[in-house]
């Protein structure tokens, strides 16, 4: 009932902003001739109303019975709709804000009681509503296109230098993926696209930092015989998120919540790769050693369980001169690692996927999810100790990227 009720309200904001949005269309087209307006109103109207069919839709029908690939584009196009409207309101909410002022100090101290002016050319009502729409628009426009970029992954390439690195792992050669999210995936042939991509790149070690799945261990049944191809000469490394412990879907038994858990740690080893649990192995080359240590997962972030046990994992390694982590979610750092595990040379996180939005440039990134994690995307450093955070490898939700491209980090130490 809760669910159905949060439903029937986002159906009426959705209206309602159809309806304010429609008075800007309205008024922009003014000029345009009767068929064009029919053709403008009757294509807004219908675009609308579908979206808020899909909303009405959702909580009636078995939505998780739809094809994957339908279910996803569906629910993107109407959140995509709804973000684009909300922006463009936000233009005529000023505009309305103007003319009520204007009205008013018309009324007050010139007795003007039709609250408007007129002049010449475009009014600046009509050039907010252009505005409104037209970043309304390009926004859906942007989130159409981003589309296409879901299996557009990008090779990051970066050195990284410490004093303590024994000699022999000089030049070691890390490849990190993240958040593979199976799930997701419609496309296998692109998906192995990018593993070949990693192959090719011939890493001493890879290391993948969590969420393999949405909910269920089931989603890698189609990928298995892609992940296993991974191999590295000193393994490949593994953790888990926050979405491998199946806590946003549904289950008819706790124990089948359990099951699939232990379904999901035997998919790690199947695949070929050793799943760290709150423990640290020993990388030796040439005689020398450094520590990885990998924990599941552990948030600072309320929402998210503390799984993680770096009072587990950390016992041991104190001796060894270079220690790497893989911990899911970046937040870790600054709340746990960076105060109480000073000697941790390098942390390797992943989890925000940069919101698979945003904007990239060189010199400058910006992205929404930087308002609620510090560190969100690439490396950070405090004093000796680094942490990379990587865009993640698939995607969740929204079915593309947009300015955050899906990445594959190729980490050389130096």
């Amino acid at each position: 009932m809760r669910n159905s009720g949060f439903a029937w309200i986002i159906v009426l904001i959705m209206i309602s902003l159809d309806i304010y949005v429609f008075q800007a269309l309205k008024l922009v087209s003014q000029g345009a001739s009767n068929k064009t307006k029919m053709i403008i109103y009757v294509t807004y109207w219908t675009i609308s109303a579908l979206a808020v069919i899909i909303l009405i839709l959702m909580p009636i029908i078995n939505w998780d019975s739809w094809p994957r690939s339908l279910r996803n584009y569906l629910f993107a196009t109407v959140v995509g709709l709804f973000f684009a409207k909300l922006i463009a309101v936000v233009f005529f909410l000023i505009d309305d804000i103007r003319r009520l002022i204007q009205w008013a100090v018309g009324k007050i101290f010139f007795r003007n009681t039709e609250g408007d002016v007129g002049g010449e050319g475009i009014t600046r009502s009509v050039f907010l509503s252009w505005l409104g729409l037209a970043i309304g628009g390009g926004l859906f426009s942007t989130l159409l296109y981003g589309f296409s970029n879901k299996y557009n992954y990008k090779l990051r390439r970066i050195k990284l230098s410490y004093d303590n690195l024994p000699r022999s792992f000089k030049g070691l050669k890390i490849v990190q993926i993240s958040d593979i999210h199976s799930g997701s995936f419609t496309n296998k042939e692109a998906v192995q696209h990018g593993v070949d991509k990693i192959m090719q790149e011939n890493a001493d070690l890879i290391l993948f930092t969590g969420d393999l799945v949405n909910d269920r261990a089931v989603e890698m049944k189609d990928y298995m015989d892609v992940f296993n191809q991974l191999k590295a000469p000193m393994g490949v490394y593994s953790t888990l998120g926050n979405h491998d412990y199946g806590d946003y879907t549904n289950w008819d038994t706790p124990q089948d919540k359990l099951n699939n858990l232990d379904h999901l740690k035997q998919i790690h080893g199947q695949l070929g790769w050793r799943l760290l649990m709150n423990e640290h192995v020993v990388l030796e080359k040439n005689g020398e050693q450094i520590a990885l240590l990998g924990v599941e997962n552990w948030s600072a972030k309320a929402r998210f369980p503390k799984h993680g046990k770096m009072n587990e994992a950390y016992p041991g390694a104190e001796k060894y001169p270079f220690k790497i982590l893989m911990s899911h979610d970046p937040s870790h750092w600054d709340a746990e690692i960076r105060p109480k595990y000073g000697d941790i040379d390098l942390t390797l996180a992943g989890h925000t996927h940069g919101m698979q939005f945003g904007i990239e440039i060189p010199g400058f990134k910006w992205s929404p999810v930087q308002y609620v994690y510090k560190q969100w995307a690439g490396l950070y450093e405090e004093g000796k100790q680094k942490l990379y955070v990587n865009r993640g490898y698939g995607f969740i939700g929204y079915p593309g990227r947009v300015g955050i491209l899906p990445e594959i980090t190729i980490i050389e130490l130096v």
